[in-house]
């Protein structure tokens, strides 16, 4: 259930974020929620390779890379599904870190709220 639930809050996450950003683009919500499960399948699978792939250039930039890492897969996944646009690597750079920061916090609260 609270799979489910987080599932449901970074679709929701991602609705904002194409709001607030007019070059990220979402056609509806079930769009939305299908981005959410992929970009969380392709966090749990491909994120922790090119981890491991590119340590020296992560500890050389002491992390910061990892903000790349991340800002690329939600440009990949962008590729992958036909009802979510991002105009480019910044844009999606901005929107990684600015989803990831709101998806977290919303599942902080769920999180606290279920304790």
């Amino acid at each position: 259930m609270r799979l489910l639930l987080r599932w449901l809050v970074n679709g929701l996450m991602l609705l904002l974020v194409a709001y607030l950003f007019p070059s990220i683009s979402l056609t509806g919500p079930f769009s939305a929620l299908f981005t959410a499960l992929l970009l969380g399948l392709v966090n749990a699978l491909i994120r922790p390779v090119l981890l491991v792939l590119t340590l020296p250039i992560t500890v050389l930039t002491l992390g910061l890379f990892t903000l790349v890492i991340n800002g690329l897969l939600f440009w990949f996944v962008s590729a992958l599904v036909p009802g979510f646009h991002v105009a480019g690597f910044w844009s999606a750079f901005w929107g990684a870190l600015v989803y990831s920061i709101l998806s977290w916090a919303a599942s902080a609260l769920i999180v606290e709220r279920d304790r």
